[in-house]
């Protein structure tokens, strides 16, 4: 699975943390924020907290979190050089 990492859109610093089948937890300011999951190549979906189920409404947040989590490239480790 996934290491998580941090994203950013604009000024606001996001921590993703993947939960598998294209599902995330976003941290943001520290807290626990929002949970996503892909719906198609384009369109993410917010989570409901209590039924853990995707609310198909639009939303520019969720959308443009998910354009940044596809867009991020894992940093290679440089365990070899500190050898």
């Amino acid at each position: 699975m996934q290491e998580p990492f941090d994203i950013e859109i604009g000024p606001i610093n996001y921590s993703v943390f993947p939960e598998g089948n294209d599902s995330y937890t976003i941290f943001k300011d520290g807290r626990e924020y929002i949970q996503i999951q892909k719906d198609t190549s384009s369109i993410w979906l917010k989570m409901d907290y209590k039924t853990e189920l995707p609310i198909f409404e639009e939303d520019e947040e969720v959308n443009a979190i998910g354009q940044a989590i596809e867009k991020y490239v894992p940093e290679e480790d440089n365990e070899e050089d500190e050898l």
